[in-house]
């Protein structure tokens, strides 16, 4: 099973990291923090690459914006030396749930699990 999960690893990068991702990150990644959902972010030495190994399934939705923000630079500092002021108001970051079945679903949808609607007709019928 060894070779088998390796060779998956080389090809299928929505799996987690493939094996070039974890040879990178062993040779030049600088651990910088995790987020709460367990996705670990690294960086290089001189800073100028940052990438984020998920915890599970691959999704980019499944970064809070806090962590966004210092992978693409708007930032220098990580949440975890410098944590973002959140407003009283806002609510706790939620991944993208489109096509998934917690995905929203609105009255009348085939997705949604309710009863038929009541009729107030017989449909004909021909004898």
């Amino acid at each position: 099973m060894g070779i088998l999960n390796s060779m998956l690893r080389a090809v299928t990068w929505w799996n987690g990291q493939t094996l070039n991702t974890q040879i990178f990150t062993w040779r030049k990644g600088v651990r910088v923090g995790e987020d709460d959902q367990g996705n670990v972010f690294y960086r290089n030495s001189d800073d100028s690459k940052r990438w984020v190994i998920f915890n599970g399934e691959v999704e980019a939705s499944r970064v809070s914006p806090d962590w966004h923000g210092w992978l693409h630079h708007t930032w220098n500092e990580p949440p975890t030396d410098r944590p973002l002021a959140h407003k009283p108001w806002e609510k706790p970051h939620q991944e993208n749930l489109t096509g998934t079945t917690l995905a929203y679903a609105p009255s009348g949808s085939l997705r949604r699990a309710e009863p038929a609607p009541r009729r107030d007709y017989d449909a004909w019928t021909p004898e």
